[in-house]
């Protein structure tokens, strides 16, 4: 077990004499691959250099192997899960089998309609915790940000003009189901670039919280950067964090109304890295242990993209540093992922690894999903069972993905205040 200078070793029979808490429920939307499932429930594997040199330390599970560790599970339970893409399920179902059945495919709008034509068993009841991060093209600073203007429906085509099923709209379905299922909290994730398009960021904190009858208290919408959680990827998203009014505590209330960054009941978690410090997870660790893709049986490093180096000056044709932490893995890039190495005439820099004779190639999805913390057993290019999942596809879906150590560092922090917020 790996145990930090200032924590000391629990015994086995210690663990067991505590008495483990009831599960919470989760609900997951807009769910992709799982990013946010993953950390929402623990239990996964970490290369050791993401959690080390922070409080972090104290819950790890065990030592998986040299370099791996494995996180505590929390409390919470995956109950449902859905999105438009079938690819997304497949690679889901690859890592969670016995969730399967737990996963929707299809369009939220679809589902939420068919709940209002009288099929009220499609979302579960009792729901503890709801997450989603709604589709962000149309806020994001790498688009055209049409935004609530979006002209794109929920499955991506064109339609004549903005409705309230487009993709800059999509939240509104996310309310939707917020208000079916009436959870404790929900976490609603976006691009940056949202909070800089116009009052969006207010219209959308005001639409979540006139939900329900007593409605819900958003707390100010805060950007997070994943590279100050221990994720080795300059990733910035903007988090909403809603609270039920009906369930919380009257003294948790009374705080965050009047300090909404109230350190005894605040949700959001602390920074275990910095960045202006130079105390964060290079690309080098993260890698570590990973060898080349020709050495690889993982089909996740095997097959990654053989697009040709067009010039530095245009999107994904450089290469990453591997002493810093890594660019933000995008979703739609067209092959154009970013280079692992360039050759010395296409001025290349990673010196140590071209003088050992290793070739100029791109990221394969396996270092993809390392810089967003999946764990290694986790398929992405998969031809099995499950359905087949082709190497662009996995890379879109790594893309659109939330760090799932970010995730679980939400996840901690809410289940460590969880009686705190809320009544029995």
């Amino acid at each position: 077990m790996l145990v930090s200078q200032n924590q000391t070793s629990i015994s086995p029979s210690k663990k067991k004499s505590k008495a483990k808490a009831k599960d919470l429920t989760h609900l997951s939307l807009f769910t992709g691959c799982g990013g946010m499932d993953i950390g929402i429930e623990g239990g996964f594997n970490i290369y050791a250099e993401a959690i080390s040199n922070s409080k972090w330390n104290e819950y790890v599970d065990e030592e998986i192997s040299k370099g791996w560790v494995k996180v505590k599970e929390t409390r919470f339970k995956t109950v449902f899960a859905n999105d438009i893409r079938s690819s997304a399920k497949a690679v889901y179902s690859s890592f969670y089998p016995d969730k399967a059945e737990h996963y929707k495919v299809g369009s939220i709008i679809d589902l939420v309609k068919r709940h209002w034509d009288g099929e009220t068993n499609i979302f579960p009841k009792n729901v503890d915790i709801l997450t989603g991060g709604f589709p962000c093209q149309d806020f994001s600073l790498a688009g055209k940000r049409m935004g609530f203007n979006s002209k794109k429906d929920h499955f991506g085509e064109k339609s004549e003009a903005p409705t309230e099923e487009n993709r800059g709209k999509l939240y509104i379905w996310m309310r939707e189901v917020i208000d079916i299922v009436q959870p404790k909290i929900f976490i609603a994730e976006n691009v940056k670039g949202l909070i800089s398009l116009g009052d969006a960021k207010d219209i959308i904190q005001k639409d979540f919280e006139t939900i329900g009858e007593k409605g819900y208290l958003v707390l100010p919408a805060r950007v997070l950067h994943a590279g100050e959680f221990g994720v080795p990827q300059s990733r910035e998203r903007v988090f909403f964090i809603g609270l039920n009014k009906q369930y919380l505590r009257k003294e948790a209330l009374t705080a965050l109304m009047k300090n909404e960054l109230s350190p005894e009941f605040s949700p959001f978690p602390e920074k275990t890295h910095s960045l202006e410090k130079n105390k964060y997870v290079s690309l080098k660790q993260a890698f570590k242990g990973l060898r080349e893709p020709h050495q690889s049986k993982d089909p996740s490093h095997i097959n990654y993209s053989k697009c040709k180096f067009y010039g530095n000056h245009c999107q994904g044709n450089r290469e990453v540093d591997l002493n810093k932490i890594g660019p933000t893995i995008r979703s739609e890039h067209h092959g154009n992922i970013e280079f692992r190495r360039l050759s010395g005439k296409n001025g290349g820099k990673n010196s140590n690894e071209l003088d050992k004779g290793l070739e100029q190639r791109r990221l394969t999805p396996r270092e993809c999903a390392r810089i967003q913390t999946f764990p290694d057993n986790y398929e992405f290019v998969i031809d099995n069972q499950n359905g087949r999942v082709s190497s662009s596809e996995a890379y879109k879906l790594i893309g659109n993905a939330v760090p799932p150590l970010l995730a679980y560092h939400l996840a901690k922090r809410i289940e460590s205040l969880w009686e705190k917020l809320f009544k029995a």
